[in-house]
């Protein structure tokens, strides 16, 4: 633990922006470098211009990439822009603005010019799609998420709205890469000033759209008549106009806690590392809003791209990011009549099986996907699935009649579905999960890394059921060996064992030299520090000798 964690930051430790933006311009990759080639993993390319990972050339390639992408796809509708508050989503948006007009693309930026969410840009291009089987919209949003100030991001959303599956990220990708080792050679461009002005480049309003249309998914005349008294924090992030006009225009008791945007985030509180982070999930990046606690009966967070929630009560602080899907959930369930009656609950693999409780109790199905909201995408957009939600604070469901609302997670809708709870119920999410826990039980649950070579890490990823030998678990029958998803059969990418009381999962990570283990007991810390220990024990001799 980092001895400034929870505390803001000292100036002298702030991201030099100059030297940032400079850096993005002048200095050039070399493809040769892993390192500094494009890679799209589960949210999209992601560095920073300081390390050579996230420049213009960069975002030049992998705008004409996409360019080249749609062309194949019969993607021909307009391209939806959005871009976030960290310092490199200006430059990035400047870049790929010139490439796509370049090329185009009928292109269209945020009418005010401003920064636009994630799920705005989702709904933006359902909105459009809607009864469409031609002329089909996709988008480009501009973000790390809750990445730390220096770094860059920049992830595709094909017609679906939802974040692109990996048939088409590795096609972006790979034809970035051969761009880049071209020196640029085969990308399209024109100045800034001749693409904005451009016959194909135009404006669209994201901001008046998505607070529009809130009603249709969330009871914002319950919040409003329960006089609510929300305190919403941005974190810096793009969702800082949407609260003031979400406040204002429906009459709502809601606070800005921290309306400033700064490249620096400066007004932040270091995360447990010492880092920079906005990840409303984290009680240190929340330490702030969780020290007001008292102030609000509802505190939120959004992260910087405004696609993950932080629920801050009275009495709980900070709501962990699995009790309140299973808050969510069950709350949901019981007062959405328009919502189909054999639509299904999405849950990723390593999120707690509080949730499988909570559905089996509403007689409703679980679908259990791998680590990526992708997984969710297709369920929510035909209404299959009635709400699809990941352990790192991202969710979304459909709206009150059961149709679409988002396919990407939407941070906001979550945060004022927290003041629904409170407005209807007369409770808040933490008193709901404490009722929760009473009846269904009250899990530990954490993760942990554990040391493994590269071999290690791939000998993980393609591991057989067959290839776990225990028996046991933490004293229990191991019920299930899952190198599979159960909801769609999809390579989970390491390993998941159950028991009646437990469960651990084992993923490598993408960036260090480290395998990630959840775990969760319905038995108590005692028993879920048992799991982990053996959890070791399992993969271990799963992996061999590698």
């Amino acid at each position: 633990m980092h001895p400034e964690a929870g505390r803001v930051a000292d100036p002298a430790g702030l991201v030099d922006v100059a030297r940032l933006i400079t850096a993005y311009y002048a200095e050039h990759p070399d493809p040769a470098e892993p390192g500094q080639r494009v890679a799209f993993g589960t949210s999209g390319h992601r560095g920073s211009a300081l390390n050579l990972s996230f420049n213009d050339d960069h975002i030049a390639a992998t705008s004409q990439a996409i360019c080249e992408y749609r062309a194949a796809q019969g993607i021909d509708g307009p391209l939806f822009l959005a871009k976030d508050t960290h310092a490199l989503s200006e430059p990035a948006a400047a870049t790929a603005t010139e490439v796509f007009a370049a090329n185009g693309v009928t292109l269209l930026l945020d009418s005010h010019d401003g920064y636009t969410p994630t799920p705005s840009l989702s709904r933006a291009v359902l909105t459009h799609n809607r009864g469409r089987t031609s002329g089909l919209a996709d988008g480009v949003v501009i973000t790390p998420s809750h990445n730390p100030p220096q770094d860059g991001g920049f992830k595709y959303n094909p017609p679906h709205g939802g974040p692109a599956d990996t048939d088409a990220t590795g096609w972006i990708q790979d034809r970035a890469n051969e761009l880049l080792a071209a020196g640029l050679a085969g990308v399209k461009r024109i100045p800034l000033a001749r693409a904005r002005a451009a016959e194909t480049t135009g404006t669209y309003d994201f901001l008046d759209r998505y607070v529009a249309d809130l009603p249709l998914a969330v009871d914002l005349d319950a919040i409003r008549a329960a006089g609510v008294r929300i305190g919403a924090d941005p974190l810096g992030g793009s969702s800082v106009a949407y609260w003031g006009e979400i406040g204002e225009r429906y009459g709502l008791d809601l606070t800005v806690v921290n309306p400033l945007v700064d490249a620096t985030f400066r007004f932040m509180t270091r995360d447990w590392d010492g880092k920079i982070r906005m990840d409303c999930s984290s009680p240190y990046a929340m330490a702030s809003l969780i020290e007001n606690r008292a102030t609000y009966q509802i505190a939120t967070g959004n992260d910087a791209d405004a696609d993950r929630h932080g629920i801050v009560t009275p009495d709980g602080g900070l709501l962990n990011p699995n009790a309140y899907l299973a808050v969510a959930i069950d709350y949901l369930v019981a007062h959405r009549d328009g919502w189909p009656a054999g639509a299904a609950i999405g849950k990723t693999l390593v999120s707690s099986a509080m949730i499988d409780r909570v559905a089996a109790a509403l007689g409703r199905t679980v679908v259990e996907v791998p680590v990526g909201f992708k997984w969710f995408v297709s369920g929510l957009l035909d209404s299959s699935l009635l709400f699809g939600g990941e352990e790192s604070a991202g969710a979304s469901f459909l709206c009150r009649d059961g149709s679409v609302w988002t396919t990407d997670k939407d941070g906001p809708l979550l945060c004022l579905l927290a003041a629904e709870i409170a407005a209807v119920t007369g409770r808040s999410p933490s008193e709901r999960y404490a009722e929760l826990t009473a009846k269904f039980g009250d899990p530990a649950y954490a993760r942990i890394d554990a040391p493994a070579t590269p071999a290690q890490k791939d000998v993980l990823k393609k591991l057989t059921p067959d290839q776990v030998t225990a028996t046991e678990l933490a004293g229990e029958p191991i019920r299930e060996r899952l190198t599979a998803a159960p909801g769609n059969g999809a390579a989970i990418g390491g390993l998941k064992v159950t028991t009646e009381n437990g469960w651990f999962a084992a993923r490598p990570s993408g960036t260090e030299d480290v395998y990630k283990i959840y775990a969760e007991s319905f038995m108590g810390a005692d028993h879920l520090a048992q799991i982990q220990a053996e959890a070791r024990e399992v993969v271990q001799a799963a992996l061999g000798g590698a």
